[in-house]
């Protein structure tokens, strides 16, 4: 939205009611009224735009866009003038070369000063054209309206060529003196001198060629700037559409993880209770961590491999108080994949299945091993159990979390992500999470735990 109505040009404030048309001409209120809820430029209908706090405002992304009002700067004079000179040089050059081939010779100069007489005239023109075109496009709505107001504006626009041009000294030709002379200064006299009966035969010789050779293609160029910046806008509105909606799906998905972990670790606390009061406290204890560090980073999507082990070994302590010596877990994680860049929740809901199809079902020598390496510049994960395997819980491949995990990898990476579910040769399920391999900056999160100490559990889990 616009920060100025475009009637009266007062400032909008950015929390304050506007409405605007489908092609953003913004008016005010007391604007609004006054034109019948109509925009006086395309026709359309004016539809209330909601208010937005000046936070928002300040974060929305730029976008590119042509303005209703052409910007008066320097490079529309510019580029007029430049293109125009070129014309007349172009075309002097042309016409000399011609009238060397016949039998009455012009001088190149004086052929020259006609060309810049006729044609440079129309570059202080057509920035005001250009503005004329940009302010009133045309839509089917409005053509037949427009197209009276652009005849109109082009007659208008011969009038002023012709008048510019008679301020020249190459505007008329003389037969009493056979030269050319302006048809308002006479310079003899040193005095004005308007001809009307030459400015009213120079009106009615060139403007057809006017309108239909300048002023109409002008009109074009700038319809066609204002479409081209218009579609620019769609497409950035769209993109950046896309991009709101695959944030919120992701926030969606990852909403239907938190409360999967929890409810499970719930149970896993209920069924404590009962029997180890001490144990069930502790697993308490550890819940609330991890609702802490979730709490911490709940905005996120992206977060470091490093907090990432962070996180599911918290919650796996959780499942050490209650499977005790019945779940070990081993670390082999090479140390240049710490810093990779992963989303949030990706190791736990695929631990956790391990725990709950894999390691509940043994009496006894249950083990989750997790691993990663870089690899041709994606970064793999492996989460493998010797638990029983697909055979004896063939849901494992349907259930919520690994589900929910697929989607995630898709809506963020696409193609260049996969996650394999496998039964090794050894036994158990294994689950390979690939993805590209990108390296957070250090100073991106604040991670409780560094390197070392990740290390270093890795040594003593393995040990």
């Amino acid at each position: 939205m616009k920060g100025n109505c475009e009637a009266c040009g007062i400032a909008l404030p950015l929390d304050g009611e506007a409405y605007a048309c489908s092609y953003d001409c913004t008016f005010c209120l007391a604007c609004y009224a006054n034109r019948q809820r109509t925009c006086p430029n395309c026709g359309g209908e004016l539809a209330r735009r909601p208010r937005r706090n000046v936070d928002a405002f300040r974060k929305e992304v730029p976008s590119f866009s042509i303005p209703s009002r052409a910007p008066w700067t320097w490079p529309i004079w510019g580029i007029s003038f430049g293109v125009w000179l070129f014309v007349a040089l172009v075309g002097t050059f042309t016409i000399w070369r011609l009238y060397l081939s016949t039998d009455m010779p012009m001088k190149f100069t004086t052929t020259l000063w006609l060309e810049l007489s006729q044609i440079l005239m129309y570059a202080p023109l057509t920035p005001f054209v250009y503005a004329f075109a940009i302010r009133y496009p045309v839509s089917r709505h409005n053509w037949k309206l427009r197209a009276l107001m652009y005849l109109a504006a082009g007659i208008l626009f011969s009038m002023a060529h012709v008048a510019l041009r008679g301020l020249t000294p190459y505007a008329l030709y003389d037969g009493k003196l056979h030269d050319w002379t302006s048809a308002i200064w006479n310079s003899h006299t040193h005095s004005f001198a308007i001809q009307w009966s030459g400015l009213r035969k120079l009106f009615l010789n060139n403007v057809v060629d006017d309108i239909t050779g300048t002023f109409v293609p002008i009109v074009l160029v700038a319809q066609a700037i204002s479409y081209y910046g218009k579609f620019q806008n769609r497409e950035l509105r769209a993109t950046q559409l896309e991009g709101q909606l695959a944030k919120a799906h992701l926030q969606s998905l990852k909403s239907q993880l938190q409360p999967h972990f929890l409810f499970n670790t719930m149970h896993s606390i209920s069924a404590l209770m009962l029997t180890d009061v001490h144990a069930a406290d502790r697993m308490i204890t550890r819940l609330a961590d991890l609702l802490r560090m979730n709490l911490e980073f709940a905005g996120t999507q992206i977060t470091t491999f490093n907090r990432e082990l962070e996180f599911v070994n918290c919650y796996l302590e959780i499942e050490r108080i209650r499977f005790e010596e019945r779940l070990s877990v081993v670390f082999d994680v090479a140390p240049e994949t710490l810093d990779a860049q992963v989303p949030l929740l990706l190791l736990q809901p695929v631990v956790d299945n391990a725990v709950k199809h894999g390691i509940s079902r043994m009496t006894s020598g249950g083990e989750i091993r997790i691993s990663s390496c870089r690899q041709n510049g994606d970064l793999k994960l492996e989460i493998k159990d010797n638990g029983p395997g697909l055979s004896a819980s063939n849901e494992r491949g349907c259930g919520v979390g690994l589900k929910v995990t697929r989607q995630r990898m898709e809506t963020l990476y696409g193609e260049n992500q996969s996650v394999e579910l496998a039964c090794p040769p050894e036994g158990g399920v294994s689950v390979t999470i690939t993805i590209p391999f990108r390296v957070a900056p250090r100073d991106a999160e604040k991670i409780s735990s560094g390197p070392s100490e990740v290390l270093a559990l890795q040594m003593e889990e393995s040990a």
